[in-house]
């Protein structure tokens, strides 16, 4: 017998990044030295101490039993203590925290509990690729929110199409950005409450890069924002504060209404994380995040590291302010495919358009091996002369 996948599963994204990942990987296989600057994936281990709550954790009879449908309370006071003691905002544990397996769970997940098929919301764009597979499998429709190096990588609300504010039921943000790196603006989540509020619209912000920020500025939690718990939620992922992206492990916070859904939906499809997993995640969020500013300084150096490399062979970049990502425009007469294609030979890179349509000319570059190769990855496409002044 043949099976076809479902017309659903036909009309999904192709998966940006594991394209990117099998280019890099023939080339590697090919005997070439790739540098590779267009992962996402933190290259450092998980902190000492979470990996030996874990081991504690492994060991505990009650751990290796179902965990509890809509996760641990133990590990829900964590994540309510960790933001009142970071962000000096109150939660409820029970009613405002929604533990998920990865905060990539909760976003596409988020608009099959919410919207009806035929509704629509609102992405970012350039955004994170994997947005777009909620979209098709809650069937609803798309609006872009194009943002530009102008606005510092910011929305617009005020080119926001009526009709378009007018239809959505959600939007989505993401600061510290990814792609751009650019970083949000007590004022600008100001403005999102207020537009929220104006045209009935629900928020959702990815905080995933939420602990890493440079220059001594700390990123602003969305959930700061006196109203934003009346409009949103904000996604949290202990994947890049704590380098634990293998790990699968993150919560939703805020709006109990959308936290309600969250957990319904995930009542129908999971049974929470195992318990182990969330045992480990309470370790890390009760610390003294010392751990994290050290790895904070570490992306800071390597970002510094990488932009004076850049910049001395005439490749200027967005000034980042936080994720662990540069933003770099390509040279003249290249679109972001051809001049990640060219320079793979030397370095790999992640084109802009696989970010969306306005992540033309840019490609990605990951700050995630060290603080060496970024040197040589320039010396290798200087070579190129493609950024001669």
């Amino acid at each position: 017998m043949k099976f076809e996948e479902s017309k659903i599963l036909q009309q999904l994204p192709k998966q940006f990044f594991a394209n990117l990942v099998k280019k890099v990987n023939a080339k590697a296989a090919a005997g070439a030295d790739v540098i590779n600057l267009g992962q996402g994936n933190p290259d450092q281990p998980t902190p000492e101490f979470v990996v030996k709550a874990m081991q504690t954790a492994t060991a505990n009879p009650a751990d290796h039993k179902y965990s509890l449908f809509r996760g641990l309370p133990r590990f829900k006071q964590a994540a309510a203590d960790f933001y009142e003691r970071e962000y000096g905002v109150k939660l409820d544990p029970e009613t405002e925290i929604a533990v998920l397996g990865g905060s990539k769970i909760g976003l596409v997940e988020l608009p099959f509990a919410l919207l009806n098929p035929g509704d629509t919301m609102i992405l970012p764009d350039p955004g994170y690729p994997d947005y777009l597979s909620g979209i098709t499998l809650a069937q609803v429709k798309l609006a872009l929110l194009r943002l530009t190096a102008a606005n510092h990588f910011l929305p617009d609300y005020q080119q926001v199409d009526p009709q378009v504010a007018a239809a959505a039921k959600l939007l989505y943000l993401n600061y510290p950005n990814n792609p751009t790196g650019a970083v949000a603006t007590s004022q600008f989540f100001q403005d999102t409450v207020d537009f929220a509020n104006e045209h009935q619209i629900g928020i959702v912000h990815d905080f995933a890069y939420g602990a890493i920020g440079f220059d001594g500025q700390r990123p602003v939690s969305f959930l700061q924002t006196p109203g934003a718990k009346d409009v949103g939620i904000e996604m949290y992922t202990l994947s890049k504060s704590f380098n634990m992206a293998g790990w699968r492990v993150g919560f939703a916070a805020g709006n109990a209404d959308m936290i309600e859904a969250l957990n319904l939906i995930q009542d129908h499809l999971f049974v929470s994380v195992f318990p182990a997993i969330q045992d480990a995640a309470i370790a890390a969020l009760n610390s003294d995040q010392q751990t994290v500013h050290e790895l904070v300084g570490l992306y800071e150096r390597r970002r510094n590291q990488f932009f004076t490399a850049a910049r001395k062979i005439g490749w200027e970049p967005y000034p980042s302010g936080g994720s662990f990502y540069a933003w770099m425009p390509v040279p003249k007469g290249y679109t972001s495919e051809a001049f990640a294609d060219l320079l793979l030979d030397k370095a790999a890179v992640a084109p802009g358009n696989g970010f969306g349509a306005g992540g033309e000319g840019y490609v990605r570059v990951g700050l995630l091996i060290d603080e060496p190769r970024f040197t040589e990855a320039c010396q290798r496409i200087a070579k190129l002369h493609l950024f001669d002044r």
